[in-house]
């Protein structure tokens, strides 16, 4: 117990205990309907679809991750914020309208009126695993966050917040987690703002801050990776490694059921188009707190080595850390509300949306279409239960599952987003499509090979495409891990989009296709 920033956990508590308030208030919405847990009855105001939206994306991840990879470069700080608002307005402008103009439930129902129930019960798995992975990867965030700064243990950490998130998740649904979602993202500019000018001034001001970075940095400097070579801080794997993962996060951000779901809340189309533009605006703007705290900590001097060292085996908590070394007690629990604030909103939407694709697509859909409402509320709230305690378990075994949830997230860009993009935009589309782009592209990517599980890759990328240009292979090759940066996963997802099509109009005599439309109950 000693060393424990009593203050703090005071602090945390009581906004946990406010949490609780507005998700028990707003949970008073709900009455029968299970789509009022689901989808808010359709009904939630503009304002507050663009901040529950905005608060989805924001998570711990998005402030951790920006902080510390900002510490390797501008471009790699800058990616994930601009990428997630790319991704959110290319989400409104070409997507929401179809979504919510033929009122689908979740991001599996239009897989499931142009592919068949049982494919979609397919399609639904990596869509899940993704949210699921999200889960504990947040919970984890959040455990180490307040591990550092408060001084409690990481378990400890990790059971309350899942604890709290859950009650009100299960009591009052999609409104219960807009509504704090409301609260919880105002909470990420106010601790981000407060904490900047005293970490700025750790480090002579921001001016001060900056020229030592660009000096430092160089050409990584840059907002952006260059597209062609030259430059000796960017070789072709490091350039190639930066754009495909940027494409990774502009197009595999749209095929989550958690952003549909806020889409398909919305009273209309319109509104469901626009909100997802201006959240989308919001979250690259708050892409800047976090990349001038960054720099800040890539200038700071006041590390010692036991610190320096901690962070070279752990950067991703360079943020809490500079909280904690370079702000006064009362600031870093501000900052400490922001990184909790972030986490909580995202792991409340992860876990409602794979518990909404469970009871909807698997439970109602296939198992009990005959099944009454209360019987369908019942399994609502006891599958959102089950997930989080599986994203706990997980959690507080794996203690790492970044690597896992960055998998899932490939897996569901490779899979899901040229099944989308033709079930709502290619009216030949069939199943037998679905089915060849589907395994075509899975055999692509693990062919690339899957680090996390040891497996190596099977399919020489770099060897086949060197032997067509002339190149180096080596190039293809990160140097410090022997691991091929080939962009397999673009290829692979781009493969799908040609494949599905394709396969459709072959196979289209004895597989007709079938209408985009509302789901037949």
């Amino acid at each position: 117990m000693q060393g424990i920033f009593w203050a703090g956990v005071i602090a945390m508590a009581a906004m946990f205990a406010l949490f609780l308030a507005v998700g028990w208030w707003a949970g008073r919405k709900v009455h029968h309907s299970p789509g009022e847990l689901l989808l808010a009855g359709r009904n939630i105001p503009l304002w507050i679809a663009v901040l529950t939206t905005t608060a989805t994306w924001v998570d711990g991840g998005y402030l951790l991750g920006t902080v510390e990879k900002t510490q390797s470069g501008l471009a790699a700080g800058l990616q994930g914020g601009i990428c997630f608002g790319i991704s959110l307005i290319l989400g409104g402008l070409i997507f929401a309208g179809p979504m919510r103009r033929w009122e689908f439930t979740t991001l599996v129902d239009p897989f499931e009126v142009r592919f068949g129930r049982g494919w979609a019960a397919v399609l639904f798995l990596p869509a899940m695993l993704g949210e699921l992975f999200w889960s504990a990867e947040l919970l984890v965030a959040i455990g180490a966050t307040c591990s550092v700064i408060l001084n409690v243990e990481l378990t400890t950490a990790i059971i309350v917040s899942a604890a709290v998130v859950t009650g009100y998740t299960v009591v009052g649904g999609m409104w219960s987690v807009a509504y704090t979602d409301v609260f919880q993202i105002m909470l990420v500019p106010i601790g981000m703002l407060a904490a900047l000018p005293f970490a700025l001034s750790e480090t002579g001001g921001l001016q001060a801050a900056w020229d030592y970075y660009s000096q430092q940095m160089g050409s990584l400097a840059a907002p952006l990776a260059p597209l062609t070579g030259g430059d000796p801080h960017w070789p072709l794997a490091m350039r190639c490694g930066w754009w495909d993962l940027s494409i990774m996060l502009v197009l595999g951000g749209i095929p989550w059921n958690c952003y549909f779901q806020r889409v398909l809340s919305c009273q209309t189309v319109a509104k469901a188009r626009w909100h997802s533009v201006i959240a989308g605006g919001l979250t690259i703007a708050l892409t800047v707190p976090p990349v001038l705290l960054g720099i800040a900590a890539f200038a700071y001097s006041g590390w010692d080595d036991q610190q320096r060292a901690a962070l070279a085996d752990n950067p991703t908590m360079a943020l809490p850390m500079l909280l904690r070394q370079a702000t006064p007690p009362a600031v870093a629990t501000l900052g400490l509300g922001a990184i909790v604030g972030a986490v909580t909103s995202s792991f409340s939407a992860s876990i409602l949306s794979a518990g909404s694709m469970f009871s909807w697509n698997i439970f109602h859909r296939i198992f009990a279409p005959q099944g009454s409402i209360p019987a369908l509320r019942h399994v609502i709230r006891g599958s959102i239960v089950v997930l989080a305690v599986s994203a706990t378990a997980m959690a507080l075994a794996v203690r790492s599952v970044a690597e896992l949830w960055f998998f899932t997230s490939d897996l569901v860009f490779v899979l899901l987003f040229p099944q989308l993009v033709m079930a709502l935009f290619d009216p030949r589309a069939n199943r037998s499509g679905s089915m060849a782009a589907f395994g075509v592209s899975l055999v692509l990517r693990l062919g690339g090979g899957i680090p996390i599980f040891g497996l190596p890759a099977l399919v020489p990328y770099a060897e086949i495409w060197s032997s067509l240009s002339g190149q180096d292979p080596t190039e293809w090759y990160d140097l410090a891990t022997g691991e091929s940066v080939f962009p397999c996963r673009v290829l692979a997802a781009a493969v799908g989009l040609v494949i599905l099509p394709v396969v459709s109009r072959l196979t289209a005599r004895w597989d007709p296709p079938r209408v985009l439309g509302r789901v037949e109950n």
